[in-house]
């Protein structure tokens, strides 16, 4: 067995930043001298969402992965500039850094087209429309990450924009959040009343992923995706104490458990929301559909008043497909939309 150190464990945020600063910027210097640029970790990875530094293979995650980062320009430099800046990188950035494969990771472009492909739209003409029609783990990848140089400033306007969501959208997506739990939460009896323990089982389950959702967009959190739901999760200001509630509703051997360990459940999560001041104080063993009530009295904004509580696009699809490629997930917003407008009148 060697007995040579294994060698500090340094993030790929870390990695990347390291990338830009000793190989990517003098190659960039050489390339196109004196051009105004910024240098981020934006975008899809665990990286980004700083979770590549958790569980027990933390000392070589995605040693396969290439090293990731954006080179952004202003717009008038990417016609001139960035052909010439994709060739140099090309030619001369190593093969691997630090033990990860560097070829094809440097992206150079401008940032609205960065953000229109990424989101689906410019955050600097932001609607109600883009906010809903955005999947919370985009919005997660594109504020979360790191930005190691901002020459042209246009990275922390935009970032700022898109921190979180605006006040009545906030409102809105809770109210949403807090109508799947009312759907929902009797279906972990009524389901054991005629005997189908499984689905007891999948609906405790289902209201066990709503609630972490829920103190996520508590927290100020947009929830990240499946696969990182619990990490985030437990990093709530609720996390340490709801995890082993919750854990025990989904591991639970009958319905008188799940519903037990739910109701906990509720009383803590309601007691967040009376917490946050959005509202007049609703008593924490209100039905769930009392807090959807309760937010949707305060949206001040005529037209969110009008949608119905079907909420953002994650919040009525589970499609992976779907909720990757912003392109998709706006046109299933749309047609959700369209589908619930009244028809106008024939003439």
């Amino acid at each position: 067995m060697s007995n040579t150190p294994m060698p500090p464990f340094l993030s790929g945020l870390e990695l990347s930043r390291r990338l830009y600063i000793e190989a990517v910027r003098p190659l960039l210097e050489e390339a196109a001298p004196g051009t105004p640029h910024s240098a981020a970790r934006l975008g899809s990875g665990s990286e980004v969402l700083g979770f590549d530094t958790t569980g027990p293979t933390t000392r070589s995650p995605h040693r396969d992965h290439p090293l990731r980062l954006q080179l952004f320009l202003h717009r008038h430099d990417v016609p001139r500039t960035a052909g010439r800046i994709r060739h140099v990188l090309a030619e001369h950035l190593p093969d691997t850094f630090h033990g990860r494969p560097v070829r094809d990771g440097v992206e150079v472009t401008h940032t609205a087209p960065w953000f229109t492909a990424t989101l689906g739209f410019d955050p600097a003409h932001l609607t109600p429309q883009d906010w809903l029609a955005a999947p919370t783990q985009l919005l997660a990848e594109v504020t979360a990450g790191a930005v190691f140089h901002d020459g042209l400033g246009e990275l922390a306007r935009a970032r700022a924009a898109l921190r979180w969501y605006p006040h009545d959208i906030w409102l809105h997506v809770l109210a949403c959040q807090w109508q799947r739990v009312s759907r929902e939460e009797a279906l972990v009896g009524r389901c054991d009343e005629v005997g189908d323990e499984i689905g007891s089982a999948v609906a405790a389950a289902r209201l066990v992923r709503d609630l972490m959702r829920l103190c996520l967009l508590m927290d100020r959190r947009y929830p990240p995706y499946g696969k990182w739901l619990g990490t985030a999760f437990v990093h709530t200001s609720a996390g340490h104490r709801l995890t082993p509630v919750l854990t025990a509703a989904v591991t639970a051997g009958d319905r008188h458990g799940r519903e037990k360990h739910l109701g906990h459940a509720y009383e803590t999560v309601a007691g967040l929301h009376n917490q946050l001041s959005l509202t007049d104080r609703v008593e924490p063993t209100a039905p769930p559909h009392r807090f959807t009530r309760a937010l949707t009295a305060r949206i001040t904004d005529p037209a969110l008043k009008r949608l119905q509580l079907v909420g953002s696009v994650d919040q009525f699809v589970d499609n992976a497909e779907v909720l990757t490629r912003p392109e998709l997930a706006r046109a299933v917003y749309a047609s959700a939309m369209s589908a619930r407008r009244p028809a106008a009148p024939s003439s």
